[in-house]
């Protein structure tokens, strides 16, 4: 079998025409791989999504391009509108998990690892080899359509995720895709905006993820993004492809491409791009035209070739059509729900509600018969079964009476009415709890929202709730954070994001206290979206989208400028207290030779089982350059009955310290000293001890003639070769040379230029030039250009 042939696939490929070589690197359908029968090469099969496994009638057909082409655009176009099944055709049921917005509040790595065990059982069920996810882009704005999809605005979240997806994936035998490499920020003409993107912010922000995603789960492939990176078409770039995700990262697997997100074919296969997906004519014929050329390194593509014969070697390793408990996935994605959601308000105790009391219940909104639990796009799943939130509720309600109410109406012009209707009913009631979102299917992959706001009269009839005195509890789904102007007035929020087909059970299981919430904000909230950063330069103009906020994204903004937020990163209520006492580490320095251990006690003061977040985050003092002024490192989950207490121990890596320095191109340790500090979010630190910092040394500046020569001087060794080289060449004595250097040293111009008003132009720019390379290349000890 081709799954058993092992060390064989060389001499596959050697074997291999042409023409079968570009089949090999090329899809076949929308959804496949190339068989090549002469050499017993089987296809593979793949699908998506991050959440949910969508299963169609298209995997077995659309060969032809422009059958292919419609097939896609009906999936990416697809609007998740409720429960409603019309949308999803001959898509197979599968089971419709929490979506990365809400995933991603659990910061739970064993959950996520369960989830991706699961996903893996229903696409062996199904036939499929490969799902097309996790997706792990930064939630860098949340207008971005397709903020449902990932987890957080932190790296260090994405990339636990992931990997731990991943992990629960490739350990059933179904290969992972992690995607969208890189900086797929925004819907808005994504195929052609430039993500503008400076080294130091893609490298500790965009990138970080990713790396610590391929680090901790070897994901047997990543998938390219469609946007350019910095210019340059993420799918044909050499700098994200090769230098840094092989050559760097050491990463071994496939690159595929997002479908149809190649425009030069040759350039992406040189670029690092092995598969291209889904199968074109039109790039086959463009690739096999460079292959006959002698365009194509032979190396890279026979090395291309050998990466997607490992991966379908790979995906043939576990048997498909196996059994599924699709009950007990259902019973997994309540779980999840249940311990993502956040508790994000809770004044006087207005939440659990009892089950013991006669209390009048009334629940307002059409979300709690007709439920929003996904986003739309190509990750749309078709769930089996949907739990309905108000069924769940009066399952729960015990001695309660529960009535409800639809809203908001279908004509506009009905809304004061409605909430008229809906003030009187509440007079008659304990509790109102208000189920509202944003618009439903006007975001989504290929367009971003434009404002933060719920569905039109939501804002107005939560405001009406609470003014008359009503115990008022909302409950939100939503992609991304919503601008909330009742928070203050209200009693209780919830926020499910988008909580899948058991988010029903979930919430109703948080509301009467079954479930003690204990999900916390992966992202900061803000009171008004002119509050988010980067917003002024969103969504970018002519075909480039600034990153203006650089390396603070998420909280690391809102901290820089001392905007409060809404809510903030990391930020979640439970209905019991911890308490945080004696934190210790293990050592009395931080270098950049050795860990740092950090153990921290959590106690459960209150008086019901709960599950806390502690969250690490590192504050540089007197850093080498700007830096946020704090950023979270590490966390850990931990459950605790009442009084119980627990010692959380974290280990913290020298990476964990440093930042990305451009100018000397490497990861660097430099400042005075750091705190470490353990906090329940990123703005409630509840202990810190600093521990001061042992820093690298500075690496001497590139030399170039247009530096200054204060900069010049700078360099050990830029002096005393001068000294050698001016005298030499000019044939003057060491004291002339001296005199000479005094006089440039203080020059604000260039340094050849400085130079040149003392000895003209008898020494030409280019030998300064030369002498300089030299001392860059003796110093850096580079194999690549100095400067790039």
């Amino acid at each position: 079998m081709f799954q058993d042939r092992g060390d064989d696939m060389a001499s596959i490929v050697a074997s291999m025409t042409n023409v079968e070589k570009v089949d090999v690197l090329s899809g076949h359908g929308l959804w496949k791989t190339s068989a090549i029968d002469r050499l017993g090469v089987p296809a593979i099969v793949m699908t998506d999504g991050t959440y949910g496994v969508r299963y169609s009638t298209q995997i077995g057909s659309g060969d032809e391009d422009g059958e292919s082409l419609r097939q896609f655009l009906a999936v990416v176009n697809q609007r998740a509108d409720g429960n409603d099944q019309g949308m999803f055709g001959a898509t197979r049921a599968a089971t419709c998990f929490p979506n990365g917005n809400l995933i991603g509040c659990s910061w739970d790595v064993e959950l996520a690892y369960r989830m991706g065990e699961a996903l893996a059982a229903e696409c062996l069920n199904f036939g499929v080899h490969l799902l097309l996810g996790p997706g792990i882009n930064t939630r860098r704005t949340p207008l971005a359509g397709r903020a449902y999809e990932y987890y957080s605005e932190d790296p260090i979240i994405n990339g636990e995720l992931a990997a731990a997806v991943i992990r629960g994936l490739q350990d059933k035998g179904v290969g992972a895709s992690l995607k969208h490499f890189a900086c797929n920020n925004s819907e808005i003409d994504r195929t052609n905006t430039s993500s503008e993107v400076g080294e130091r912010a893609l490298r500790e922000i965009y990138l970080a993820g990713f790396e610590r995603a391929i680090d901790k789960s070897s994901p047997w492939t990543v998938m390219s993004a469609y946007n350019p990176v910095n210019g340059v078409g993420a799918a044909e770039n050499p700098w994200l492809l090769t230098r840094v995700l092989r050559e760097e990262w050491g990463y071994k697997g496939a690159v595929i491409s997002d479908w149809h997100a190649i425009k030069d074919r040759p350039a992406a296969l040189g670029a690092g791009t092995d598969l291209d997906m889904p199968e074109s004519k039109s790039r086959k014929e463009a690739l096999l035209k460079a292959i006959e050329a002698g365009e194509i390194d032979q190396d890279i593509l026979d090395e291309a070739c050998l990466r997607v014969l490992e991966l379908v070697r790979r995906c043939l390793g576990a048997a498909t059509g196996s059994t599924i408990d699709l009950d007990s996935h259902h019973e997994l994605a309540r779980h999840i729900a249940a311990e993502s959601i956040v508790l994000l308000k809770n004044d006087q105790a207005a939440l659990p509600l009892s089950r013991q009391k006669s209390e009048r219940l009334l629940v307002i909104g059409n979300g709690a018969v007709k439920p929003v639990i996904q986003g739309s796009g190509s990750a749309t799943t078709n769930p089996f079964r949907v739990d309905v939130p108000l069924e769940q509720i009066r399952r729960l309600a015990g001695k309660n009476s529960v009535r409800h109410l639809p809203f908001p109406p279908v004509a506009q012009t009905q809304i004061n009415v409605a909430i008229s209707e809906a003030v009187a009913a509440a007079q008659e009631s304990d509790t109102v709890v208000v189920f509202a979102s944003n618009c439903p299917g006007k975001d989504g992959e290929g367009s971003d929202r434009d404002n933060l706001r719920l569905v039109p009269g939501q804002d107005d009839l939560i405001q009406a709730l609470a003014h008359a005195g009503h115990r008022t509890v909302v409950v939100l789904t939503m992609p991304d954070a919503v601008e909330m102007p009742w928070a203050e007035d209200v009693d209780s929020i919830l926020a499910c994001f988008y909580p899948g087909q058991g988010g029903g059970q979930a919430i109703a299981r948080v509301l009467f206290g079954e479930q003690n919430p204990c999900g916390k904000l992966s992202v900061t909230f803000p009171k008004r979206i002119e509050d988010i950063p980067g917003f002024h330069s969103y969504p970018g103009e002519h075909g480039r989208h600034c990153y203006s906020e650089g390396i603070f994204v998420g909280y690391r903004f809102y901290d820089l400028k001392g905007i409060e937020p809404l809510f903030p990163f990391g930020h979640g209520l439970s209905f019991t207290s911890f308490s945080y006492e004696d934190l210790w580490l293990d050592v009395d320095q931080v270098t950049d030779e050795g860990n740092v251990m950090a153990r921290v006690t959590i106690r459960n003061t209150g008086n019901v089982a709960g599950k806390e977040i502690v969250q690490l985050y590192v504050r540089p003092i007197q850093p080498g350059l700007r830096r946020p002024v704090r950023e979270l490192k590490s966390f850990a989950k931990v459950e605790l009955r009442p009084g119980e207490a627990t010692t959380v121990a974290i280990t913290l890596h020298p990476r964990d310290f440093q930042y990305f320095d451009t100018q000397e191109g490497r990861w660097t340790l430099r400042a005075e000293a750091f705190a470490i500090e353990i906090a329940a979010s990123s703005r409630d630190i509840r202990l810190s001890q600093t521990l001061p910092c042992v820093s690298n040394e500075h690496r001497p500046p590139i030399l170039s003639t247009d530096l200054s020569p204060p900069v010049v001087f700078t360099h050990p060794r830029a002096e005393a070769a001068l000294m050698d080289f001016i005298s030499g060449r000019l044939k003057i004595s060491a004291n002339e040379t001296q005199s000479i250097i005094d006089a440039v040293r203080h020059s604000f111009l260039g340094f050849y230029v400085s130079l040149s008003w003392f000895i003209g132009d008898s020494i030409p720019e280019a030998d300064i030039q030369s002498l300089f390379t030299k001392i860059n290349n003796e110093a850096f000890k580079q194999t690549r250009p100095l400067g790039q």
